[in-house]
């Protein structure tokens, strides 16, 4: 039975474009819909609720169909009225079909984008799960140019609804349903209020903020643009710190030739020591442009460290070459640690890939963990990366800078070194799997500092080293090196590798040139279990067997700050340990790991003529609240070859024991934040037999540390 709502045979249904739009909308959304005119609707009908019955096709040209509208999201047409026959087309939401006929649940529509060349399928009618039919009865009568579409859309939008009387339809929008939202307010003219620029929009409104509030909007700390005059986008930074650090130790002191402790006249006497140091540091950049999702196009900036230092031991000239002058030094220093301004060159993609170029004091870290260079010299640096970040690189030219003798800061006083390091590294994230970052590492260090004789401002001498025959020289040494850190699942890991190559025109232990050959190895495996962090590590670096071969065969970085195995925490990583010539050589710099033999880190020259190391570490970190952090690590220590001792003391072979290192430490946060920060930490060294050897037999028990640090940020 056909619809009592067919169209007369002779009638053309279209639609104008903009009545369309609602028609449309309607199909999309559900609402319910008429057509004005002879053949007008209540509303649509269901098949299933109209009881329609299709008429089947009668083999002229022009058969009468139903004109049908998809309801569902999407109707799969198959090439039969089964649910195992193929798909041949898509049907989407709000497109209209030309329907033929209907077999029970099926209906036969003409396709016009179809698969293997057919001209009709079959939509099977559903309910979702709300009772809705998915197929909708539109209209009835003689139409054969209405297809299916696949294109998302009921109807294109040239066709119109035009009447052979020359009525053009309307379209009857039903009642508003009163439990609906009020629709919205037409604009009204408003008040508006003009600010210079977006970020002033919190003060427009009322907003106001102290300077010294660095939480909220803050001119000091980047959130408001400055120096208008400049032009748009320009911020400037602000930061100032506080780190305040009072340390006790027991340490190897060597005696001056007439001790003030009754009963030492041996190599070490008193070993206490106490230190005060307090920092303030400001840090001062200017940036322009918003680098919330791309780097800056100028940053300018300018870190001084203003350092005052107060040191207390218990024999005289420890601090000073003349003993006259006691057992107690005070001293300030002003350093420049950063100086630089940095030019974004261009971007190479939509997501900001970019190169840029820095020159001036910056920082530098040639690996994840600083085994082999992290220092702030000199130099010029090309950076940036690609491929949608995933390569980062860095190549860059340093000239380094000499060092404040009890600071450890930056002396520009002083002028720039001799001493030059080429480094290139390329860095890839996700390689070898997703979450570890792989690093490639090339570094070159030339030092010819050969030329003259340096004494650091104690009055000691540093360069060069004072053993052996004393003579000034020089080394040219490349380090290749493989870095990696990130997880595989839920096992973090950290590694490093390097292999140290060279020459040295001269060397004071060996007394002539020498091939450098010497490598490094380290890794950290951790597991984080809910608030704890058990980690394991391992450490390896070659040393010389014979001295005398013409073949340096030890490791030695070119100015190394590990963050491993408990890092300055470890009484054997934090504290420089005399060894000979009245503690001219100590046994591994501060805040270093490697037994290098030097005069000192930070003013003296790599030695690759050492004894080399193997450390197995364990150790865990306890977040026991949000503010509070509990450290614990435990390594082992060893020589991995001792002939260059015996060179040295001119004594018997000594044991590569060096000891057992224990370390507890707290870090405190009241505010869970990086604005205050409170350091606490104890660590002794279980003397081995082998430092026992080196530091008297009477020295056991007192190589140990003490020490609160405190840091305060603005």
């Amino acid at each position: 039975m056909k619809n009592k709502n067919t169209l007369r045979q002779n009638e053309t249904l279209k639609i104008k474009p903009i009545k369309l739009g609602v028609l449309v909308l309607m199909a999309l959304t559900g609402m319910p819909f008429a057509l004005a005119g002879e053949a007008q609707f209540d509303a649509p009908l269901l098949l299933a609720q109209a009881n329609t019955e299709l008429p089947a096709a009668k083999g002229n040209n022009e058969p009468d169909v139903t004109i049908i509208q998809v309801g569902a999201a999407k109707a799969l047409i198959r090439a039969e009225p089964s649910e195992g026959s193929s798909i041949v087309s898509e049907a989407f939401k709000g497109q209209l079909l030309d329907a033929y006929e209907q077999s029970g649940e099926w209906v036969r529509v003409k396709l016009k984008d179809t698969l293997l060349g057919r001209q009709f399928g079959w939509i099977k009618t559903e309910t979702d799960a709300l009772g809705e039919l998915n197929l909708l009865v539109v209209s009835s009568g003689k139409s054969s140019t209405r297809t299916a579409y696949k294109e998302t859309g009921a109807l294109a939008s040239e066709i119109e609804a035009v009447r052979p009387n020359g009525v053009v339809p309307t379209i009857n929008l039903p009642a508003i349903n009163p439990d609906q939202v009020a629709p919205p307010a037409p604009n009204l003219p408003r008040e508006t209020v003009a600010i210079p620029d977006r970020w002033r929009l919190m003060s427009a409104l009322g907003f106001k903020f102290p300077f010294y509030d660095p939480y909220n909007q803050n001119a000091l700390k980047g959130d408001l643009p400055v120096l208008s005059s400049l032009g748009p986008d320009w911020f400037f930074n602000m930061g100032l710190i506080s780190d305040t650090l009072l340390e006790y130790r027991k340490l190897p002191t060597p005696v001056a030739p007439v001790t003030r402790s009754p009963g030492q006249g041996g190599t070490f006497g008193n070993p206490n020591q106490r230190i005060f140091v307090e920092n303030i540091i400001g840090s001062f950049s200017l940036v322009k442009g918003d680098t919330t999702f791309r780097p800056p196009d100028y940053e300018f900036k300018f870190t001084p460290v203003f350092s005052h230092n107060v040191v207390r031991v218990g024999e005289d000239r420890a601090l000073r070459v003349d003993p006259l002058q006691g057992s107690r030094r005070k001293d300030n220093h002003l350093g420049i640690q950063e100086l630089f301004a940095d030019v974004h060159l261009r971007n190479v993609s939509d997501r900001f890939d970019f190169d840029s170029l820095r020159v001036g004091i910056q920082p530098i870290t040639a690996d994840f963990r600083s085994f082999l260079f992290n220092d702030l010299p000199f130099g010029v640096r090309v950076f940036g990366n690609r491929d949608n970040n995933q390569y980062q690189y860095n190549v860059g030219l340093f000239r380094r800078i000499e060092k404040d003798t009890n600071t450890g800061l930056n002396d520009i006083q002083k002028g720039l070194r001799d001493d030059d390091v080429f480094l290139a590294n390329i860095y890839r994230q996700d390689f070898p799997v997703i979450g570890f970052t792989s690093q490639l590492t090339y570094a070159h260090n030339r030092n010819n500092e050969n030329k003259e004789f340096y004494y650091n401002k104690n009055g000691f001498l540093e360069r060069p080293a004072p053993v052996g025959n004393i003579r000034p020289f020089s080394y040219k040494v490349n380090y290749f090196g493989y870095s990696g850190d990130g997880h595989f699942d839920r096992w973090n890991f950290s590694t490093s590798t390097y292999l140290a190559t060279g020459k040295s025109d001269d060397h004071p232990i060996a007394q002539k040139p020498q091939d450098i050959r010497g490598w490094f190895h380290a890794s950290e495996l951790s597991r984080d279990f809910d608030w704890v962090r058990v980690r394991g590590s391992a450490l390896f670096t070659s040393g010389d067997r014979d001295p005398n071969d013409g073949k340096s065969t030890g490791f030695d970085a070119i100015f190394e700050n590990p963050q491993f195995a408990g890092s300055d925490t470890s009484f054997f990583i934090r504290q420089p340990i005399p060894l000979v010539g009245g503690g001219a050589l100590i046994l591994s710099g501060r805040n270093g790991v490697i037994p290098s033999l030097r005069t000192s880190k930070e003013e003296g020259q790599s030695n690759f003529v050492n004894p080399g190391l193997t450390l197995f570490g364990l150790g865990a970190d306890f977040d026991v609240t949000p503010q509070m952090r509990l450290i614990a690590n435990v390594n082992r220590l060893f020589f991995r070859d001792t002939t260059v001792f015996s060179i040295l003391r001119t004594q018997g072979a000594v044991d590569r024991d060096i000891g057992t290192d224990l370390s507890f430490a707290m870090q405190y946060r009241p505010f869970m934040s990086q604005n205050v920060i409170i350091n606490a930490s104890i660590s002794t060294l279980f003397a081995g037999k082998g430092i026992k050897q080196l530091t008297d037999e009477d020295q056991r028990g007192r190589l140990s540390t003490a020490l609160v640090n405190v840091i305060l940020a603005f």
